[in-house]
């Protein structure tokens, strides 16, 4: 059954006492009392719990001093044993810890039992004191506030093993770009430089933005993403606002910086721009050289249109790889509609629906999918009755996919084509 990860609400607060209760004498103890917990609950310290069917079957309580968290309590339903509920809960408590500025997560046991099989699989290491696990977050000292002060963040660890599809261009991201990331001794031995920035390009909807927010989190990086558009009305200028926020990442010992439509302000210089279109373009150009220089920092920029990039933004010595990221192939739409329709079981002809979706990009079948599952939600509030399958069904998939409006085109997948062969560097 469906299990729902969220915040806690104060109406949860029965639910979560009885859990607290019950689940003690099972191996599931805390150094704090339940009275404390509660004390913890009513001053609105960082909590989430797990929901199914209107139960709750799992929760996890924080409370936080400065840099420094204690995980108070972590419980779960005995009989929701080993759905992966431990890990979930935590990466829900550690949104909300690092959102608040905690860098260093600890729990203390009261003795050894059975979560700390599910602490060491989140992350989590036990230092030789009684048994206490603890998680030290991607940030350093005075780094939480700068990757707020620009709109950053700690991604949820799985973001990875969720992009579905796409396997061709995955292998080859996870290869050439994360794996020398992640393991750069093992691949300076091999006279592997990792890469500093890399170019995707594709047309619009290929998944782009996924695969940046993918790396990160598979790296366990800060991810901060760049808004052409937003910094042009800062004061001074765009320029001026590059430069701000540049030196603001020079702060982060570690970080993926994501630029989408970089063509924005790294177009063509053709001598028609206007010359302010030039020194933004001047600006960036500039600037790359200085952010390549620590080996603990990626720039990934992302564009639809990589033929109208200036020449010099597209060279090696600034950009290591340009990947081409299309739309999603057979294999790939098959990847994408079986993640989709997980749990709906073998009602659902995802053969069809990968006939059905030829042309589709990811963002296009994610919304089909949306689109199906809420005809499916409506019907059963408008009809009262829950069937046997819950979910979705092929006609309702099918009917959502021949409503779809396509994002790519066939002249779309032409010019790809052709920029594959003319900017692609692998």
């Amino acid at each position: 059954m469906t299990v729902l990860v969220r915040e806690y609400h104060d109406d949860d607060l029965e639910g979560v006492v009885h859990l607290w209760d019950s689940t003690e004498p099972l191996g599931q103890g805390s150094v704090f009392t339940v009275a404390e917990g509660i004390a913890a609950l009513r001053a609105n310290e960082p909590a989430v719990v797990a929901v199914s069917a209107g139960r709750i079957v799992g929760m996890a309580l924080a409370t936080v001093a400065g840099e420094r968290a204690w995980v108070m309590r972590l419980a779960v339903d005995p009989g929701r044993r080993g759905e992966g509920l431990v890990s979930a809960l935590l990466r829900e408590l550690e949104r909300l810890l690092v959102d608040d500025h905690v860098r260093r997560i600890g729990y203390v046991l009261p003795e050894e039992e059975l979560l700390s099989e599910g602490l060491v699989k989140a992350g989590y290491q036990r230092l030789p004191a009684v048994a206490y696990f603890e998680k030290l977050e991607a940030l350093g000292p005075g780094e939480a506030a700068v990757l707020g002060s620009l709109g950053g963040r700690l991604l949820p660890s799985d973001l990875w093993p969720r992009v579905a599809g796409m396997r061709r261009e995955k292998e080859l991201i996870e290869r050439r770009v994360i794996l020398p990331l992640a393991e750069p001794e093992r691949a300076a031995a091999h006279g592997v430089v990792p890469p500093r920035a890399i170019v995707l390009f594709g047309p619009p909807g290929t998944g782009k933005t996924t695969f940046a927010r993918g790396i990160a989190s598979h790296l366990g990086w800060p991810f901060v993403e760049i808004f052409p558009s937003r910094l042009a009305s800062e004061p001074g200028g765009l320029s001026a606002a590059l430069r701000d926020v540049f030196a603001q990442i020079g702060d982060l010992e570690r970080v993926v910086v994501f630029m989408d439509e970089v063509e924005e302000i790294a177009s063509l210089r053709d001598g028609v721009s206007s010359s302010s279109a030039h020194g933004v373009t001047n600006e960036l150009l500039k600037l790359i050289p200085t952010f390549r220089e620590r080996d603990t920092r990626l720039l990934v920029a992302a564009t639809n249109s990589v033929r109208s990039l200036d020449s010099a933004f597209l060279r090696p010595g600034r950009f290591d790889y340009v990947i081409p990221v299309g739309p999603p192939d057979a294999d790939a739409r098959k990847a994408l509609w079986t993640a989709y329709t997980k749990g709906l079981g073998p009602t659902i002809d995802i053969g069809s629906l990968v006939s059905a979706s030829d042309g589709l990009t990811p963002a296009d079948i994610e919304h089909a999918a949306r689109v199906a599952a809420q005809a499916s939600f409506e019907r059963e509030i408008d009809e009262g009755v829950v069937g046997e399958q819950v979910g979705a069904s092929t006609v309702d998939y099918l009917a959502a996919i021949s409503q779809a409006r396509p994002t790519v085109t066939e002249s779309m997948v032409r010019e790809f084509n052709e920029d594959i062969d003319a900017f692609a560097r692998l």
